[in-house]
């Protein structure tokens, strides 16, 4: 029984530590390198350059990409889990992004939904953005309280 509740618990942890990120393709950024970002550069991960932190996996397209994220990966991983900062900001949802629609804020990076005519990097930059990541910020608090 209690090897049992062990992995239950082990489980649970890991579903929980997975629903933080967005996860469509499998990677954060849908595979996309997060560290060639913060060189404002968009490009896809490379099979051969894979790591797992916080039980999700990264993708990256150079080995120095690789280790550079091992480093310091919370200043790599993206802001809210990877989902859309305008959406999130705008009406408290978890959105999907287009992984080449980004803007690095403070250090930190930031991924848009940009698709059927709608860009929400645009948007967030016509309306309020400080307003929209103040939002943002409290919404995903919500979400993981």
């Amino acid at each position: 029984m209690k090897d049992f509740i062990t992995i239950l618990l082990i489980t649970l942890s890991s579903t929980f530590s997975a629903q933080e990120y967005n996860l469509k393709k499998g990677f954060v950024a849908e595979g996309y390198d997060v560290v060639a970002y913060f060189s404002n550069k968009v490009e896809k991960g490379d099979v051969k350059f894979i790591t797992t932190h916080d039980r999700v996996k990264f993708k990256f397209s150079t080995k120095e990409n690789l280790e550079t994220f091992k480093k310091a990966p919370i200043k790599y991983i993206p802001a809210y889990g990877g989902y859309c900062a305008y959406a999130l900001g705008a009406k408290g949802k978890k959105v999907s992004i287009d992984p080449e629609t980004f803007e690095i804020i403070d250090g930190k990076l930031y991924l848009f939904y940009n698709s059927w005519g709608t860009n929400t990097l645009k948007l967030w930059k016509k309306e309020d953005p400080e307003k929209l990541k103040k939002n943002a910020d409290k919404h995903w608090k919500n979400i993981h309280n």
